[in-house]
Formats: structure tokens, C-alpha cells, sequence
């Protein structure tokens, strides 16, 4: 193949990537640039293409625009925020990763891919223009209309260590002190946090709750600080989420999402209960109760570097661990009665209850999206279901199918065919050992390798699990 071939090739390749690809050489001129990088820069590609990266875009300098910065010092820039204005007086805002182009040693260029996030901020931002109007001292009032506010008496269950959890939850209450949740996907984290909430001093303050996952981490750390005009091109004073919930109660799902430099600045905030918008000099005192949460063990995310070892001591002064949905079997009955009266009154329908292979299936399954899965799944058979009672096809295949594999499985493997007559070829030892090693395979596959977790399903200490993965037999 011809060079001007692979060059066209490649340069077509890049054109059909959705986002916005933008190639200067060591002087700074343009010498790629994408319809996508044209459409978030409000340009055309042929208004950028062979010209100075300055002369288009005059917002910008040497120090602020990242393709000149990585040309100058050779070193990449990752998820890097930037607003600027191009030649037409337009504003622009986007996140971008910088690479700088070597040929035989030899800088030669940069190449800059672009997200655009300006929607995302202004969609956030007025977000939190909501979020200080529905703050103000009115919202004293429980707003059980559209489910967005709980207390412990919406918690629906007969789990002894549950009813224990809230016990501690009522007390804890009463303080102030930051608090720690840990619990997986579905298990109500936010449920139980408003609970906190509600019953506080705090109650008729505000409640703000942001998923430290959802937003890029320059988004997010303005988001939580707040900005000052003059900041950054385009910014405006406003305040952040630790403002807005002065008062309240600042809830901070998947904290372990969260950068460890803007960890470290939420731990000084815990400490002395200032913050500093961005570009401000000046402190701002907030009394603000923080409640963070994770979905992975805290040991293990720390294990992992994704969570700083000093904030996770900090926060974690009153903790709570919520058990997933297989560790209390005890509430599927009684959730999935909840959950069918829900869905009765939603769908004006008339359910009574579930056929008994539905529910021996419901107790054999492991639910790994715990509560949430299981009110999915209820809702999609009350899609399904023509009479008053739930049946084994209404519900979603993979669920039976998985428990009824589960059965067969551990019986095939535990008992010998004996010639084909049904009679046990091995010792009950021998038995014991492989079921054993079932058990603990399974176990592992559901929890994605995590052996703490594990151990936990198991009901055996870690060290134990440790001792007996040794034993296991290797795949060939």
C-alpha cells in the first residue's frame, strides 16, 4: 500500500471517531482536525485546517491552551478541563487528553482528543440552581409524593441484622458525625441515608445527594466547591453542593470514584469544615453532616489506591455495613409482597402472590442487584402475567434457568452414575471435598474474585478461603 494510501486510511479512520480529534505540529499549526472536533468548536474544518492554533482560537495562550503546553514541555495531559472562545466569539468547554507526537525521538507535534462537556455542566449547574431554591428554609415538609425522601419506616424487612442496622442508624442520628456505608449495588444505600437524615436534627434543612461517578473530576470538584468569576474563562460565582446543603446532609455515593487529590480535599473540609470555591482565596465556614458511600469492601478499594487511607479513618467514625439481598433470605417474601402491592396499585391489577416453583426459585437464586433486582423482576412479571398468580415463565428467564443449573449441577457432580444404575461410586469424604471446592468456585465467580467477599458468602474467615484456594485444582 502507497504512503498517501495509509495516510488517507488513516485519516479516515479518525474522521469516523465521535469525538473531536485535534493534530497541530511543533509550530503550532493545524494539520488534522475532525467534523467532531469542528462541531464542538462551532467551526468548520476547513476554517482550522493549515492555520495557527491562536489565530483561530484568540481565548486561548500559550499556558492555557493544552496542544502548546504539551508541544512546549513534551509531557501528556490527561482529562484536562478547558474553556475557551473561538474567533467567532464563541464559547466553548470541553475535557481533553493530550498526547505529544514523537518521529524517531523528535517532537514533532500533539494530538488532542475533545469531550464536550459544556451541556453536561450547564444541565449540572442548573441542577443546582434547583437544588438552592428547594434548599431554602421552607423545604421542612417530607416529600413522599415522588419518592424522593425516606425514613426508616419505608425500610421493608424482618432481617434481624437489618432491624439491628437501624437501631444504630436511629442513635446515630442524634450526632453529627460523619458515617460510612458500605453495601452493593441495590441495597438501598440512598434509602437508608435519607432515614439518617430525616431523623436528625437536620430534617428540615436540605438533603443533597451526588454520585461521585456521574461527573468528569473537574466537573465534580466545581460541582461540590463552587466557582469564582474569573476562575477560569467563563466562569461565574456560584456556589458549590457543600453550600447549597448547609445545614443538612451531603450524601456522596461511590466515593471510591472520586480523585484522590479531590479526596484530599474533602478530608480537609471533614477537618476544619471550610471550604474554598475554586479561584477563591477566601473560606467559607459550612456546617454540613457528609455521609459517604462505596460499593466495593473499603478494605479492598483502599488495597486498590481508590480510596485515601486517612479520609476512609475519617469518615468512617460511625459505619454501616448492609447486608446484600442472598445474606436475607428472610425478607424476599416479605419484599416481594411489598413489591407486588406496589405494582398493584400502579398497574391496576389485582396479583395475589407467586406460584410455589416462583418462590423455591426466588430462595435458590443469589440476586446480585439485591433489593432493586428483585423489585425489576416483579415488575417485569406483573408485564408478563395474565391471571392473579405469578408463574415460572413470567419471570425472566435467567433466573430459573440459572437455579435449576445450579441443582443439576451440584447432583451430577456429587454422585457417581454407577454404571449407569444410580449408585454412588465414591466415599462420603470424597464427596465433601468436591462439593467443597463447588461451593468455593461458585463463590468466587459470584463475587468476581473478591475473596473477602467471598469468605463472607462462605461464613469463613479469609485466611481460611486463602488456605483452601491453595488446594483448589487448576484448570488445565
Amino acid at each position: 500500500m502507497a504512503v498517501s494510501e495509509t495516510v488517507e486510511m488513516l485519516q479516515a479512520i479518525l474522521g469516523t471517531i465521535d469525538e473531536g480529534i485535534h493534530v497541530v505540529d511543533a509550530n503550532g499549526i493545524t494539520i488534522f482536525y475532525n467534523h467532531v472536533a469542528a462541531r464542538l468548536d462551532g467551526l468548520t474544518e476547513e476554517e482550522v485546517l493549515g492555520k495557527p492554533l491562536l489565530e483561530v482560537f484568540p481565548s486561548l495562550d500559550r499556558h492555557s491552551s493544552t496542544l502548546l503546553r504539551v508541544i512546549e514541555n513534551g509531557e501528556p495531559i490527561y482529562n484536562k478541563s478547558q474553556a475557551y472562545r473561538n474567533w467567532k466569539g464563541m464559547r466553548v468547554e470541553t475535557i481533553n487528553t493530550t498526547l505529544p507526537v514523537y518521529v524517531d525521538k523528535r517532537l514533532v507535534g500533539a494530538v488532542e482528543v475533545a469531550k464536550d462537556i459544556g451541556k453536561l455542566k450547564e444541565l449540572s449547574e442548573r441542577l443546582i440552581d434547583l437544588q438552592a431554591q428547594l434548599g431554602k428554609p421552607r423545604r421542612t415538609k417530607r416529600l413522599q409524593s415522588d419518592g424522593t425522601a425516606y425514613t426508616f419506616e419505608d425500610i421493608v424487612t424482618n432481617s434481624k441484622t437489618m432491624l439491628q442496622l437501624i437501631e444504630r442508624a436511629r442513635r446515630a442520628a442524634k450526632t453529627s458525625s460523619p458515617i460510612l456505608i458500605y453495601g452493593e449495588t441495590g441495597t438501598g444505600k440512598e434509602l437508608f441515608v435519607q432515614s439518617i437524615h430525616h431523623a436528625s436534627e437536620r430534617h428540615a434543612r436540605p438533603f443533597i445527594a451526588q454520585n461521585c461517578a456521574a461527573l468528569p473530576d473537574t466537573l465534580l470538584e466545581s460541582i461540590l466547591f463552587g466557582t469564582t468569576k474569573g476562575s477560569f474563562t467563563g466562569a461565574e460565582d456560584r456556589p458549590g453542593l457543600f453550600e447549597l446543603a448547609n445545614g443538612g446532609t451531603l450524601f456522596l455515593d461511590e466515593l471510591n470514584s472520586m480523585p484522590l487529590d479531590l479526596q484530599a480535599k474533602l478530608l480537609r473540609v471533614l477537618q476544619d469544615g471550610k471550604i474554598r470555591r475554586i479561584g477563591s482565596m477566601q473560606a467559607v465556614q459550612v456546617d454540613v453532616r457528609v455521609i459517604a458511600a462505596v460499593n466495593e469492601e473499603p478494605e479492598i478499594v483502599m488495597e486498590r489506591g481508590r480510596l485515601r487511607t486517612d479520609l476512609y479513618y475519617r469518615l468512617n467514625v460511625v459505619s454501616f455495613a448492609l447486608p446484600p439481598l442472598r445474606e436475607r433470605k428472610e425478607d424476599i417474601a416479605l419484599l416481594t409482597n411489598h413489591f407486588l402491592e406496589k405494582f398493584n396499585q400502579k398497574f391496576k391489577m389485582n396479583v395475589t402472590g407467586l406460584d410455589k416453583r416462583v418462590q423455591e426459585v426466588f430462595l435458590q437464586y443469589h440476586w446480585p442487584g439485591n433489593v432493586r433486582e428483585l423489585e425489576h423482576v416483579i415488575e417485569a412479571a406483573m408485564n408478563m402475567v395474565e391471571g392473579p398468580v405469578i408463574l415460572i415463565e413470567h419471570i425472566p428467564p435467567h433466573i430459573g434457568e440459572r437455579s435449576s443449573k445450579q441443582k443439576e449441577v451440584a447432583i451430577a457432580s456429587l454422585i457417581g452414575n454407577g454404571g449407569g444404575h444410580g449408585e454412588t461410586t465414591r466415599s462420603l469424604p470424597e464427596i465433601l471435598h468436591e462439593m467443597e471446592q463447588m461451593l468455593i468456585t461458585q463463590a468466587m465467580e459470584q463475587t468476581g474474585g473478591n475473596i473477602l467477599q467471598a469468605a463472607k458468602l462462605l461464613g469463613i474467615p479469609r485466611q481460611t478461603l486463602q488456605y483452601k484456594l491453595t488446594n483448589l485444582p487448576k484448570n488445565k
